[in-house]
């Protein structure tokens, strides 16, 4: 039997707060005809087992759980035309937007979409890719796993635990440990400094006594049934462990919080390029992929430090795929463009490119600093020229910057343009 061909003009790939606010953006600019695919069995992705609050600071003024912040989304997209397929596995994309998918009630489908949102999210790194020594014995979990099995399946994964990696979901579990009652001996960062929110970093380790080690990795695993003990030791300026300066934290459980990786696959297949600082898609302003009609935001884009960033960011990409579907824009690939690149002490830049002579009166950059650093000047440059120029208090790169550029600032540039940081002091 042939497959089921379906025909929307908008299909959003990811029903997580990228998702659920591309959708929503996109119907309220007009777009009636729109589906979004989703692989779990609710729509909300992660925030769904973040109970914790410091969600929607930015967007609504006040605290709200991950849930809350879900759930104010979910309901605003349950009032537009918009169909949701839940529990639906997007196995297939290609450049001519044909999305393949399945599920238990229809089996294998095609999509066929006059526009994409790629809104696929983010996953951990595990323990291979890190390499870490040491026995295989059970009670070794990536932050966001151990998160789900006590937030949402009831499980207190263990008593006595060591945290590897300060990243924001480690530092979050490190006090969600601790207050149902297990014991955190130590938070252990191979960086010289923490990948984490500073708020996080008071309020879950120092509120709670629990010692963060900078320039420290676990160098040994021990246990045979179940884990039973944890070697950490410092590294050097080249984050090789120094012999002798080992310490030993008797413990049944690790959690691993050592990075975040956009869920490019798709990406991959349909032929995108990819921006190996991002491990995200090349972007346009438009939040437009090199490849035509597809649209790219969210962690999948880039990984956000927080939710309230990504909701406007998706917010803009269903807006521009709305304006793509009704013909409202002239195609970027046949516009003239420059490039963003790295200056002195950034990591990467979203977007990587710009339209010239763009609709709107400003660009928007978003970009993360390799080191801390206080009383700096981010500088916009092209070539010898300085173009614009942004104070900062303090830098770090466990926090996302952003800066807006006046569009008419970037007039009669006919090169690159580089987002460097100068620094008052590091810290």
């Amino acid at each position: 039997m042939d497959s089921i061909m379906l025909k929307y003009d908008l299909a959003v790939i990811g029903g997580g707060p990228a998702g659920l606010a591309a959708a929503i953006s996109a119907y309220e600019n007009g777009i009636r005809s729109i589906v979004v695919l989703e692989r779990d069995v609710e729509l909300g992705g992660i925030l769904n087992q973040c109970i914790h609050n410091g969600f929607g600071l930015h967007r609504f003024g006040e605290e709200l759980t991950g849930p809350q912040y879900a759930e104010r989304f979910i309901s605003k997209l349950s009032e537009t035309s918009a169909r949701v397929l839940l529990g639906t596995m997007v196995i297939g994309l290609n450049s001519d937007r044909y999305i393949t998918c399945v599920n238990k009630y229809d089996g294998v489908f095609t999509i066929q979409a006059k526009a994409v949102i790629l809104a696929m999210g983010c996953r951990e790194r595990n323990r291979g890719p890190i390499g870490l020594p040491g026995d295989r014995g059970s009670g070794i979990f990536s932050a966001g796993s151990a998160q789900r099995y006590m937030n949402i399946d009831g499980y207190l994964v263990g008593r006595r635990a060591v945290i590897l990696g300060s990243g924001d979901i480690g530092l979050i579990m490190a006090r969600r440990m601790t207050l149902e009652g297990a014991k955190v001996l130590a938070v252990a960062e191979l960086m010289p400094h923490s990948n984490g929110l500073n708020r996080n970093i008071v309020q879950c380790l120092d509120d709670f006594g629990i010692p963060l080690y900078l320039s420290h990795t676990v160098t040994d695993i021990f246990g045979k049934n179940r884990l039973d003990k944890v070697v950490i030791s410092q590294v050097d300026d080249r984050l090789k462990p120094i012999p002798g300066t080992e310490k030993e934290f008797d413990c049944d459980t690790l959690l691993l919080s050592v990075g975040l990786i956009p869920e490019n696959e798709l990406t991959r297949t349909a032929e995108i390029p990819i921006d190996f600082r991002t491990n995200g898609a090349v972007v346009y302003d438009d939040m437009q992929t090199e490849s035509e009609g597809i649209f790219a935001c969210g962690n999948v884009l880039h990984v956000h430090d927080l939710v309230d960033f990504v909701s406007s960011e998706s917010e803009k990409a269903g807006k521009k795929a709305a304006e793509y579907i009704t013909g409202g824009c002239v195609s970027i690939h046949k516009a003239a463009t420059i490039d963003i690149k790295n200056g002195n002490g950034v990591v990467y830049t979203v977007p990587q490119k710009v339209v010239i002579g763009g609709p709107e009166k400003s660009l928007e950059v978003f970009f993360r600093v390799r080191e801390k650093s206080e009383k700096s000047i981010v500088e916009v440059s092209s070539g010898n020229r300085i173009i614009s120029s942004f104070k900062r208090e303090f830098l770090a790169p466990g926090e996302m910057e952003r800066i807006v550029i006046p569009r008419k600032l970037l007039e009669n540039i006919n090169e690159s343009i580089a987002i460097s940081v100068k620094s008052g002091g590091t810290v």
